[in-house]
């Protein structure tokens, strides 16, 4: 599978969070419920904050009750901006993510099928075959969507060499 290796240092996601479903296949409407909760003056503080790679509104999921391996259950999901601020404005949060390893898999295709279709394949392809294993659950992903449709998308994926230990 294509991807590529990303040393990144300590940061932090400020964004909105909820817990929602699990849900593998098309949209998911908690998901987009999220979305359309996020007010004028949040989109504001959100653009101002966004200063670090990647500069783009990022979906990030975590806490899954099935550690991402069934569709049941829920997970935390934030939908905001890479940022290396300390304060937020009202109605958003901060959530640390430490240094880490990424594995960064980008997909090109129909939305958000594509997308799905690659982290299925991280997760049941992938991890298996490399060298390195998850460093935790915490993932965060961005699509920037086309008119047609389609769309460019990345996943990143916490790594660490396989055997090198717990986080």
């Amino acid at each position: 599978m294509e991807h590529r290796i990303v040393e990144k240092p300590a940061f932090r996601l400020a964004g909105v969070i909820a817990r929602v479903p699990m849900q593998f296949e098309g949209e998911n409407p908690a998901i987009v419920e999220l979305a359309q909760s996020i007010t004028p003056a949040q989109r504001i503080e959100l653009h101002r904050l966004q200063d670090m790679e990647p500069k783009r509104v990022v979906n990030a999921s975590w806490n899954s009750d099935t550690d991402f391996q069934e569709e049941a259950g829920a997970l935390t999901h934030l939908i905001g901006v890479p940022t290396t601020a300390t304060e937020v404005g009202e109605g958003l949060e901060l959530v640390e993510i430490p240094a880490l390893t990424w594995a960064v898999f980008p997909s090109d295709g129909p939305h958000p099928q594509t997308m799905q279709q690659t982290t299925a394949r991280i997760y049941a392809e992938w991890l298996s075959e490399a060298p390195w294993e998850l460093d935790g659950f915490r993932m965060f992903s961005f699509s920037d969507i086309r008119d047609d449709g389609t769309a460019y998308s990345e996943i990143w994926v916490p790594v660490r060499k396989k055997g090198s230990g717990a986080a």
